[in-house]
């Protein structure tokens, strides 16, 4: 579904992601742990196109989409849910779904979004800068659903929520993968991340320094206390 073949990304001349090579499977969520400031959010503006990589190779669904502006990743199928939630916060909230919407014969329609998030539903009039933090991330995650996409990418999308909401997006992702959708999520949140992930990678300075399969990270205390800062 997404390979990345060594990239590097800069912001001016700091050298962000060195070197950076990973893959997602159809069908598989890919888990990318690290502390703050290691380049996971770099590496999902790398692969959106926000922040082109100036070297490497970004290939998805066969094609080689490096170079491809945002727009034209959506069109083929990519999604972001990016940090900070970014909803327009003078649309509705059905406003904002239906600004994303890419056919109208997708299988990710307004009322199934509803059905999904029935918070959501209860709102639908109120703009979404009216809504909590914890509604305004169920309300970026629908938009990109609204989209339909073959691939979602999700930065770190329990940030600043409070635990039964944290419980709530864990719930959701992992009905998303039960449908075979792909996922590439950047997570801080380890428990919420190892439950749905079916590899993990840690970033550090732009590197890969871990892979493995979640249950080996979690019996790792080495790496945990390493990379994450978790005893």
């Amino acid at each position: 579904m997404l390979e990345l073949s060594d990239l590097h990304t800069y912001y001016g001349e700091s050298h962000v992601l060195q070197g950076l090579t990973l893959s997602v499977r159809p069908g598989e969520i890919v888990t990318i742990l690290g502390r703050n400031g290691m380049g996971k959010t770099t590496l999902m503006r790398s692969i959106i196109g926000f922040t082109p990589p100036r070297r490497g190779r970004v290939c998805f669904k066969g094609d080689d989409v490096t170079r491809w502006p945002p727009f034209r990743m959506v069109e083929h199928g990519m999604a972001l849910v990016p940090q900070g939630r970014r909803v327009f916060a003078s649309l509705t909230v059905r406003e904002n779904l239906e600004v994303a919407r890419q056919s109208r014969t997708g299988q990710w329609t307004l009322p199934r979004v509803l059905e999904l998030f029935p918070r959501l539903g209860d709102r639908a009039t109120n703009r979404a800068n009216k809504l909590s933090g914890g509604e305004q991330q169920m309300l970026a995650i629908g938009r990109a659903l609204m989209s339909d996409p073959d691939l979602l990418l999700m930065d770190e999308p329990t940030e600043g929520l409070a635990p039964l909401l944290v419980r709530e997006v864990g719930r959701v992702i992992a009905g998303l993968k039960r449908e075979g959708l792909s996922i590439l999520l950047v997570e801080q949140n380890l428990p919420l991340a190892l439950s749905v992930a079916d590899r993990v990678h840690i970033l550090s300075r732009g590197q890969i320094v871990h892979s493995s399969g979640p249950a080996e990270l979690m019996a790792n205390e080495t790496v945990k206390a390493r990379y994450l800062g978790v005893a």
